[in-house]
């Protein structure tokens, strides 16, 4: 007998922006959520984060997290107190990268909220953060950790699997059996050539594939990172300056090291103090010696690679670095200068010309480092204006995510015509891209989903041997 299927596809966040992820499916019976991410950047979407949950959280039944950043879990404590009682589930390193990623936003959502009410700057009496670490805390209650490449029954019509896709350590792809239909969220792709992760395993079917836009209408640069970074390092030794480099907790803050520390191996920077300003970071570094299989480095030359750095345990050492005159690295949060310790340096370096400012990822939509990056004469940090004189840098292939070559080679080993190709995680312009590109290479049907849009997906319910 044949049974028609109705699948709801709610695109909650990451449709049209880089933030956000959030994908619910409504099947028959049973809701799953994709991702739960917090919005970042503008302003128009970072209030987006206190609105009501669009569907009932108590409804959700299941939470599968492709990987760890905050704008793919971030969401997570405030989905649970608004009622969500499902398992969370993904890889364990993911689990561990997003228990340490939601007590962290917890922490600062309680700061930011004490400090404007001390001062009086909210225009909410009281300000209040939007989740604390209490409800950060009964989020992690949920997790459950997974096997990558397992097939996990959910119901006898559905299961699920994750797939390392090289993104940052414990990242995947998902795929999900739905009535024999085969669902894919490429969550985000990683690069082809990385020096800490394997390369991105690839999918060999896909009915619905939702795939990630980041980069959709960029190839990253083919520039020497080391000669970049050398020069970069030579330079603030010439001035007496500074070299702040905004990092990302994960990944990125990992590869910075293991390249700075391979550029002083061989000869290539002087043994400069290179310090390392992120708690966060510093918890993930553990994750990363907990999970010594997830990625290329043996425990001797991790511990050896650790050694080369200085690592800041407490605020007040970030003011002793900051009153060190002798030149030197930092490498602080946050990725894309939105908060964290990088901000307390460029408060007191980002007017001084001998500095200079490295940013080293994707700079989404207003963000300080969109800015900077564009060429901002000025940024606002901590309520004040100051001047931008430091040399700005940008290296692009750093980038954890896939370029569209790359991209476009993922989809290379899937053997069948996707009935819908659904471009995420990307800024218009840069899904549009890709979208052209896809229909160019492959003939797909692409589409653009925007926020908060719901697809009605219809198919009849069949077997397919994964």
């Amino acid at each position: 007998m044949e049974n028609n299927i109705e699948v709801k596809v709610h695109f909650l966040g990451g449709a049209g922006t880089v933030t956000g992820s959030k994908f619910l499916l409504e099947l028959p019976g049973k809701n799953i959520l994709v991702d739960s991410g917090l919005f970042q950047g503008l302003k128009e979407l970072r209030e987006l984060n206190w609105e009501p949950f669009p569907f009932p959280p108590v409804e959700i039944d299941l939470v599968l997290l492709t990987h760890g950043h905050l704008d793919h879990t971030g969401y997570l404590p405030r989905l649970v107190k608004e009622g969500l009682k499902a398992p969370i589930t993904g890889t364990a390193p993911t689990l561990a990268i997003a228990s340490v990623i939601v007590q962290d936003s917890a922490k600062i959502q309680e700061e930011e909220s004490k400090e404007a009410n001390e001062k009086g700057i909210s225009s909410h009496k009281p300000a209040l953060p939007l989740y604390n670490i209490q409800d950060a805390e009964n989020a992690i209650r949920l997790f459950k950790p997974a096997e990558p490449d397992n097939w996990i029954i959910f119901t006898p019509d559905i299961k699920y699997r994750f797939v390392t896709n090289g993104h940052i350590i414990g990242s995947t792809f998902i795929e999900l059996n739905i009535y024999g239909k085969l669902f894919v969220f490429s969550g985000d792709v990683g690069r082809i050539e990385d020096a800490l992760l394997e390369k991105p395993k690839k999918p060999r079917w896909a009915d619905y594939l939702f795939l990630e836009s980041t980069y959709g209408n960029r190839m990253h640069p083919r520039e020497d990172v080391d000669a970049v970074l050398a020069g970069a390092v030579k330079e603030v030794i010439k001035n007496r300056g500074n070299l702040i480099i905004p990092s990302f907790a994960v990944e990125r803050l990992q590869s910075l090291m293991y390249t700075l520390w391979q550029l002083y191996l061989q000869n290539k920077i002087p043994n400069i103090p290179i310090y390392v300003d992120s708690p966060m970071g510093n918890n993930v570094l553990q994750i990363f010696q907990e999970f010594h299989t997830w990625h290329k480095l043996s425990n001797k030359e991790f511990a050896e690679m650790q050694r080369h750095f200085k690592i800041i345990m407490s605020y007040g050492d970030t003011w002793k670095t900051i009153d060190d005159k002798q030149p030197k690295i930092v490498i602080a949060g946050s990725g894309m200068v939105t908060g964290g310790r990088v901000l307390t340096y460029l408060r007191y370096m980002i007017e001084h010309p001998e500095n200079t400012v490295l940013l080293v990822g994707f700079q989404a939509e207003g963000t300080r480092g969109r800015q900077m990056l564009e060429g901002a004469h000025e940024v606002k940090i901590m309520g004040k204006y100051l001047p931008v004189k430091a040399r700005i840098m940008h290296i692009e292939s750093l980038s954890a995510h896939a370029d569209q070559p790359e991209l476009l080679e993922w989809l290379s080993e899937i053997k069948n015509i996707p009935e819908e190709v659904f471009l995420i995680h990307g800024e218009k312009l840069a899904s549009d891209a890709l979208r052209v590109k896809i229909k160019d290479q492959y003939n797909w049907h692409v589409s653009l989903p925007k926020l908060m849009e719901i697809r009605s997906i219809k198919f009849l319910a069949g077997d397919r041997d994964l």
